[in-house]
C-alpha cells in the first residue's frame, strides 16, 4: 500500500481498503453518491470532527498539494522535447493552469517558484532502448551479418571536428567522435538480418540544445578459417564477390550497416518507432530499419521538493487533482468519462516521462486514482473496466515491484467490498431508470472482470465467490432497507387503525420494490452476475412481512369493525398482488405468505357489506338526478338514461372485488360467489323499485306525451339491465369457479344457486318491463280508442269520406310508433306492438259491435274495415314490424268477418252466402242424405242454360212407410241476378228411395249472368205430402261456373269451338243447413227494412228448422 512505501507521504492517496474504516464506515454509498452528483469532494475522515473546516483546507494544501505544485514547477522548468498531444503550450501557460488547478494564489505560486528555482537541476538523459530491425545488409559471405549498435550523444561542434580531424571520409563517426566510455554497445546478434535486442541504455546530456542521438550499426568481422572460406565457396557462388571484397579490406575491421542520427530538440518527450538506417554512400541506399524507444528522463532529481515520496506516490496525488479540477471546472451532470484538458495531459506525460514511470505503473495509478474518485465524484464507471483492461494486459507483459503489487491487491479488493456495499445500497444508488440501470450493470461487470484478472487470482488467494458475495450483500442490503421502511411508517400511536394503515404503507412500499426488482434490476444482475434479485428479494420479503402481518394480526383479533376492516382491505390487496408474483419466480419452496388469507377471514363479511352498501348508495343518487331522458340520439342512438349506466358502472366494483379477493379455499370461494351474486340480484331489485318511484315523481306533473317517453326510457334501462345480468356469469368467471369447485360442491348444488339467484333477478325485470310495456300500452290504447270513436261524425249520413275519418289515427299512429321504434330497443318494441295490436283490434271489435242503430252501420264498418286494415299495414311495416302469423290471430279473423260481412250490402251477403255453400258443396264428403245427378250444359248461340235431371239415390225415408214421394226443384240463385227466371220441377216418384226421372229443363238467361260470382243452380229434393207441406230431403249447390260451356271465355269469344259443349254428368251429394250457425243470415236478419232480404231470410230458416242436421244435434 501506498502508505507503507512512503511514510512520509500522509496518505495523500489511499486505498479503497484504507478508505473503508474512515469512509465507508460512517457513510452509506447512497450518501457519497449523492455527495457525487453535487461534484463536492467530500474530506477524508481520518481526521477529527471537530476541527476547523478552514484549518483542514490549510493543512491539506500545505502536506498535499504544495509539494505536488512544486513537483510540477520542477517538471515545466526541466521539460526536453515536446508531448505527444497536438497542441504545444508554453511555460506560462502551464504554470497558469497548475495554480488554477491547484487554487494556488499568485503570492503563493511566486514563493513556490523560487523554492523551485532553488533547487539543484536534475541529470539531463535520454533512454535508448533498442527493441530490433529489419532488413539489414548481409555483409557477409554467407549473406548474413553479425550486427551489433553503438549509440552516443554528439554535439554538433564534437561531430564537425571528427569529421575534419579524418585525412579521408569514413563512414564511422561515433567511434572516434567521443571516448569509449560515452559510447554504449549492444550485443552482437549472429547471422542474422532481423536481429532482436530489446537493450536499454541511458544517455546523459548537458544541453538538449545542439545535441544529437547517433546510433550505427555494425556488422562484427572475425577471423575464420582457409578451409572454412573455401567450404562456403562450394556451396555458394554468389558469395565468391564478398570474398574477393573481404581479401581487399584490412583483418579485423567491421562492416558498415548504416546509422541513426536524431537531433534532441527534434524529438517528442517519448516516443516508440522504426528508423530508416542511412548510408554513408549511396551504394545500398536501402539498408533496413531500426526500431527504438526513445525518452527523456531525470537522473538525481532533487528530492526535497515532495518531502520524499516516490514518483508514482506524486503522479497518483497529480492525476487525482487534475480530475478534480477538470470536473468542477465543466461543472456537467454528466459522468466524467476520463477526459482531461491539453495542459493537464501535457504535464502528467512530462511528469511520467521524466520520472521513468512504465506504462504499467501509470494506468495502476489511474485505476487506482480512478477507483478512488468512483467513491466520491460521478465518474463513468468505463473508465474503470478499461484501466482493468490495462492492468491485465501488463501483468501479463512484466514484473511489478512487491509494493505496487500489494497496492494493486488492496485496492482490488477495496473496491470489491466497495462495489458491494453500492450492491447492499442499489436501490438508493441506482434508481430503477433508464439512466441508472446501466450504471449498475457497468459497476456489476467491474466487480466481475476484477475477479477474473489474473493481478487479483494472484494477489487474493483467499477464495472468493462474487455470486455468493452479491447474494449476501443483495439480502443484507434488503434487510437494512426494510428496516428503515419500518421505522418511517412506524405508527404514532396504539390506535388499531393506525397500525393497519402503518402497515399498509408498509407493504405497499414492499409491493412497489418488488415491482422494481422484477421489471428492471432482475435483468440487470442477472446479465452481469447471474443472480436473480427477483428471487432473493422476494424470499426475504416474504419471510420479513409474513411476521409482521402475523404481529398485526394478533392485535386485531376479535376487535373488527367496519372501519378496521375497511383500512385492512388495501393490506390484502397488497399482499395478493405480492402473492401472484411468485408465479415469476425462478426456484420454488414453501413460502410463509402462501396461506395469508386465513388472517383476513374475520375481515371477510365487512368487505362485502361495504361493497353493497356503497353501491346501493350510489344507485339511489343515480336515479335520483335521472331525468329520464335517452343518453345520446343520431346515427348510432343509446337509448337508456343516466342512471342505466350508473348502474352498470356501480355493479362493476362488485365484480372487480371477487377478482382482488382471488380467494384460495374453493367451497369458501363458492360461498363468496353466492353472496356476490345475492348483492347483486339486490340491487338490481331495488333499482327496479326505485326507478318505478322516480318515473311516478316525474309524470305527476308532465304532459302525457312526456309521461309515454319517460315509460320508453325507464323500459330501456331494465332491458339493458337485463343484459347486463345476462354477463355476470362471465364477468364473475362461474366457469373457473366451477372447476375449482369440482371436489368439494356437486354440479347440482353448483346449478341450483347461482343460475337460479340470476334467472330470479331476470324474472323480476321481466315482470317489470312487462308491466311497464302494459302501461305504455294502455295509454296508447286509449289514444286510440278515442280515435276510433270519433271517426264517424254522423250515423245518418257520414259528413267525412272513409280516409279523412281514419287519417287521425293514422297519423296519431304513425307519430307514436315512429317515436317507439327510435326510443325503444328493438325487442321491447317488439314486445310492445303485440299488445297495442291485439288491444287496437279489441276496441276496434267492441265499437262495431256496440254500434246502437242500424242505420249507417254499413258505412260506419266499412271505415273500421278500413281502419283495420292501415293498422295491420302499421303494424306489419313491410316486414320489419309483427309477422303476419302475429297479426292474423283468431280476434283478427272474428273481427275482420264482422266488419267485412257489415261492410257489405244485403245483395253482396246473399251473394257472398251462396259463394260459401258453393265452398261447402265442393268440400263436402259422403251422401248421409243422398244424391241427385245431373247433366247440365249450357249454349251460347241460344243463350239456354240445359239442366237434365237423371235420378237420385238413398233418399231419406220421410213417410210413415218407411219410403218417400220424391220430386226435384231447380231454381238460379241469387234471385236478384234471376229476375225473370221462375224455378222449375219434376214430376213426383211415389214411394221411391233411388227414383229415376230423366227430365230436362231449359233456363233462358245469359252468358253474364251464369258467369257472375256466386251464380248457382239450388237443386232441392223434396218429399211430397197431400196434406202438410213438403218435406226436405236435402239441397246442391252448383256454381254455373262450372257448367261446360260457362267456363272460358265471354259472349263472342271463339264462338264456333263452344257452340257444341259437351254436356257434363255431375253426382252431388244431398246437404242439410246447420241451423243459427250462419253469421250472413243473422246479420241479413238484423235489416229489417229490406223485404226480399228478410223474404231470403225466411225461406233459409225454414229450409233450417227441416234440416235433420238440427234433430241429430237434439
Amino acid at each position: 500500500m501506498a502508505s507503507n512505501m512512503e511514510p512520509k507521504d500522509n496518505n495523500l492517496l489511499q486505498t479503497p481498503e484504507q478508505e473503508n474504516g474512515s469512509r465507508l464506515k460512517q457513510f452509506s454509498p447512497g450518501h457519497v453518491r449523492k455527495l457525487g452528483m453535487t461534484r463536492k469532494m467530500r474530506e477524508r475522515r481520518d481526521l477529527k470532527e471537530d476541527e476547523n473546516p478552514e484549518e483542514k483546507a490549510r493543512k491539506h494544501k500545505e502536506q498535499e498539494l504544495k509539494p505536488l505544485y512544486k513537483e510540477l514547477l520542477y517538471t515545466i522548468a526541466h521539460k526536453m522535447g515536446y508531448s505527444s498531444t497536438n497542441k504545444v503550450y508554453t511555460d506560462g501557460q502551464l504554470h497558469q493552469y497548475i495554480k488554477e488547478a491547484f487554487t494556488m494564489t499568485t503570492s503563493e505560486h511566486d514563493s513556490l517558484s523560487k523554492k523551485v528555482q532553488s533547487t539543484e537541476p536534475p541529470v539531463y538523459c535520454l533512454m535508448a532502448t533498442v527493441k530490433e530491425a529489419k532488413g539489414i545488409l548481409g555483409k557477409d559471405v554467407t549473406g548474413f551479418s553479425d550486427p551489433y549498435c553503438l549509440l552516443t550523444i554528439l554535439a554538433d561542434e564534437e561531430e564537425s571536428r571528427t569529421r575534419s580531424s579524418r585525412a579521408k571520409p569514413c563512414k564511422s563517426v561515433v567511434k572516434d567522435a567521443v571516448s569509449d566510455d560515452k559510447i554504449y554497445q549492444t550485443d552482437i546478434k549472429k547471422q542474422t538480418l532481423n536481429p532482436i535486442w530489446n537493450q536499454t541504455f541511458i544517455l546523459e546530456f548537458e544541453d538538449i540544445v545542439g545535441a544529437g542521438f547517433h546510433l550505427e550499426m555494425w556488422d562484427k568481422d572475425e577471423e575464420v578459417s582457409l578451409s572454412q572460406k573455401f567450404e562456403d565457396i562450394k556451396t555458394n557462388f554468389d558469395s565468391l564477390r564478398r570474398m574477393i571484397k573481404e581479401a581487399k579490406k584490412e583483418k579485423g575491421t567491421d562492416d558498415f550497416l548504416g546509422n541513426v542520427v536524431i537531433k534532441l530538440q527534434d524529438l517528442p518527450c517519448t516516443e516508440d518507432n522504426w528508423y530508416n538506417l542511412e548510408p554513408r554512400t549511396e551504394t545500398y541506399p536501402d539498408r533496413g530499419q531500426c526500431h527504438l524507444n526513445l525518452k527523456f528522463i531525470h537522473k538525481a532529481r532533487d528530492g526535497t521538493l515532495s518531502a520524499g515520496r516516490s514518483a508514482y506516490i506524486n503522479y497518483c496525488g497529480i492525476l487525482q487533482q487534475f480530475v478534480q479540477a477538470y470536473i468542477s471546472k465543466e461543472k456537467s451532470s454528466a459522468p466524467w468519462k476520463g477526459a482531461l484538458c491539453g495542459e493537464a495531459e501535457t504535464l502528467l506525460e512530462f511528469y511520467a516521462t521524466q520520472n521513468d514511470l512504465s506504462p504499467f505503473l501509470q494506468d495502476l495509478a489511474k485505476w487506482v486514482a480512478y477507483s478512488k474518485l468512483y467513491q466520491s465524484l460521478e465518474v463513468d464507471s468505463s473508465l474503470l473496466l478499461q484501466q482493468l483492461t490495462c492492468i491485465e494486459y501488463h501483468w501479463r507483459q512484466q514484473e511489478l515491484p512487491y509494493q505496487q503489487k500489494q497496492e494493486l491487491g488492496d485496492s482490488l479488493h477495496g473496491f470489491l467490498q466497495y462495489g458491494l456495499c453500492l450492491v447492499a445500497k442499489y436501490r438508493d444508488i441506482f434508481p430503477p431508470t433508464s439512466s441508472a440501470t446501466p450504471k449498475l450493470h457497468t459497476l456489476l461487470r467491474i466487480l466481475v472482470q476484477i475477479c477474473k484478472t489474473q493481478a487479483f487470482q494472484k494477489l487474493n488467494p483467499a477464495q472468493f465467490e462474487l455470486h455468493d458475495e452479491v447474494f449476501d450483500a443483495i439480502q443484507r442490503g434488503t434487510q437494512e432497507w426494510f428496516t428503515i421502511k419500518k421505522g418511517l411508517h412506524q405508527p404514532m400511536t396504539k390506535d388499531l387503525s393506525e397500525i393497519v394503515g402503518a402497515l399498509s404503507s408498509l407493504i405497499g412500499e414492499v409491493q412497489e420494490d418488488i415491482k422494481h426488482n422484477k421489471d428492471m434490476w432482475n435483468r440487470v444482475f442477472v446479465s452481469a452476475v447471474q443472480v436473480d434479485v427477483f428471487t432473493v428479494v422476494y424470499k426475504k420479503f416474504d419471510s420479513l412481512l409474513a411476521k409482521e402481518v402475523r404481529e398485526t394480526l394478533s392485535l386485531i383479533e376479535g376487535q373488527m369493525e367496519q372501519a378496521l376492516a375497511n383500512s385492512l382491505f388495501p393490506v390484502y390487496l397488497s399482499l395478493q398482488a405480492i402473492h401472484k408474483d411468485k408465479a415469476f419466480l425462478q426456484t420454488r419452496g414453501l413460502l410463509e405468505l402462501t396461506n395469508f388469507q386465513e388472517g383476513f377471514r374475520e375481515a371477510l363479511p365487512y368487505w362485502l357489506n361495504q361493497a353493497f352498501s356503497t353501491t346501493q348508495d350510489r344507485v339511489e343518487r343515480a336515479v335520483q338526478v335521472d331525468q329520464l331522458q335517452p343518453l345520446q340520439s343520431g346515427a348510432v342512438p343509446i337509448k337508456h338514461s343516466s342512471s342505466a349506466v350508473d348502474l352498470v358502472a356501480c355493479i362493476q366494483p362488485i365484480c372487480q372485488l371477487w377478482e382482488q379477493l382471488s380467494w384460495l379455499d374453493p367451497e369458501e370461494a363458492f360461498m363468496l360467489m353466492v353472496k356476490l351474486t345475492e348483492d347483486v340480484c339486490k340491487i338490481v331489485v331495488t333499482y327496479c323499485q326505485i326507478l318505478k318511484k322516480r318515473v311516478r315523481t316525474l309524470s305527476e306533473n308532465s304532459d302525457p306525451g312526456s309521461a309515454i317517453n319517460m315509460l320508453c326510457v325507464v323500459v330501456n334501462d331494465l332491458e339493458h339491465l337485463r343484459s347486463v345480468l345476462t354477463q355476470l356469469p362471465r364477468q364473475l368467471n362461474w366457469a373457473g369457479l366451477r372447476d375449482r369447485t369440482q371436489n368439494v360442491i356437486g354440479d347440482s348444488q353448483f346449478h341450483n344457486t347461482l343460475p337460479s339467484q340470476l334467472q330470479q333477478a331476470q324474472d323480476v325485470l321481466g315482470k317489470e318491463i312487462r308491466s311497464a310495456l302494459n302501461t305504455l300500452g294502455k295509454k296508447l290504447n286509449k289514444d286510440i280508442e278515442t280515435h276510433v270513436r270519433s271517426m264517424s261524425t254522423r250515423r245518418r249520413i257520414p259528413s267525412k269520406s272513409t280516409e279523412d275519418a281514419a287519417a287521425p289515427l293514422m297519423r296519431y299512429l304513425e307519430q307514436e310508433l315512429k317515436y317507439m321504434n327510435e326510443n325503444l330497443v328493438q325487442e321491447n318494441f317488439n314486445s310492445l306492438l303485440t299488445p297495442m295490436w291485439e288491444n287496437s283490434v279489441k276496441s276496434l271489435y267492441q265499437v262495431a259491435t256496440k254500434h246502437p242503430q242500424q242505420e249507417g252501420l254499413m258505412v260506419y264498418c266499412q271505415r273500421l274495415l278500413y281502419t283495420l286494415q292501415c293498422l295491420e299495414q302499421s303494424f306489419h311495416a313491410e316486414g320489419n314490424g309483427l309477422p303476419l302469423n302475429t297479426l292474423h290471430s283468431e280476434e283478427y279473423k272474428t273481427l275482420k268477418g264482422h266488419l267485412t260481412n257489415n261492410s257489405l250490402s244485403s245483395q253482396q251477403l246473399v251473394e257472398k252466402f251462396f259463394k260459401r255453400k258453393i265452398r261447402e258443396q265442393n268440400e263436402y264428403s259422403g251422401e248421409k242424405y243422398g244424391a241427385v245427378t245431373l247433366l247440365a250444359s249450357y249454349r251460347r248461340s241460344d243463350q239456354r242454360l240445359r239442366v237434365e235431371v237423371l235420378n237420385a239415390v238413398n233418399l231419406l225415408p220421410m213417410d210413415s212407410n218407411g219410403l218417400s214421394d220424391p220430386f226435384v226443384q231447380l231454381s238460379l240463385e241469387p234471385s236478384y241476378m234471376f229476375p225473370e227466371v221462375e224455378p222449375r220441377s219434376t214430376q213426383i216418384k211415389s214411394c221411391d228411395l233411388n227414383p229415376l226421372f230423366d227430365e230436362a229443363f231449359e233456363f233462358m238467361v245469359s252468358l253474364d249472368q251464369c258467369q257472375n260470382p256466386g251464380a248457382c243452380l239450388v237443386v232441392t229434393v223434396l218429399d211430397h205430402d197431400i196434406l202438410t207441406s213438403d218435406d226436405f230431403e236435402g239441397e246442391a249447390f252448383l256454381a254455373l261456373e262450372d257448367i261446360p260451356g260457362v267456363a272460358g271465355g265471354k259472349k263472342g269469344d271463339q264462338l264456333d269451338s263452344l257452340l257444341d259443349a259437351t254436356p257434363g254428368q255431375m253426382r252431388r251429394p244431398l246437404m242439410h243447413p246447420k241451423p243459427n250457425e250462419d253469421s250472413i243470415l243473422r246479420l241479413l236478419e238484423s235489416r229489417k227494412g229490406e223485404r226480399e232480404t228478410q223474404a231470403f231470410v225466411k225461406k233459409r230458416r225454414q229450409r233450417e228448422k227441416q234440416s235433420q242436421e238440427g234433430i241429430q244435434q237434439l
